[in-house]
């Protein structure tokens, strides 16, 4: 198992966790996603480690930035 915390930028409200979420668990080998909205933190858990760059895809595509991992 692997766990990588995540700094993103944009995230104000459940909605934006849930789209998030929805966005990251695409990923091939992601087995959960937690968000902290008031911190701005997504940790993802994965099989074996996934790429940042992968999250950082997939962060933008729910209209997020990742701004640190």
């Amino acid at each position: 198992m692997s766990s990588t915390d995540y700094t993103v930028r944009g995230m104000t409200c459940d909605h934006c966790a849930g789209s998030v979420t929805a966005e990251i668990t695409k990923i091939p080998g992601v087995t959960g996603v937690q968000v902290d909205v008031p911190a701005g933190r997504v940790t993802v858990e994965s099989e074996q480690p996934v790429s940042t760059d992968a999250v950082s895809e997939a962060v933008e595509e729910a209209g997020y930035e990742v701004v640190s991992a």
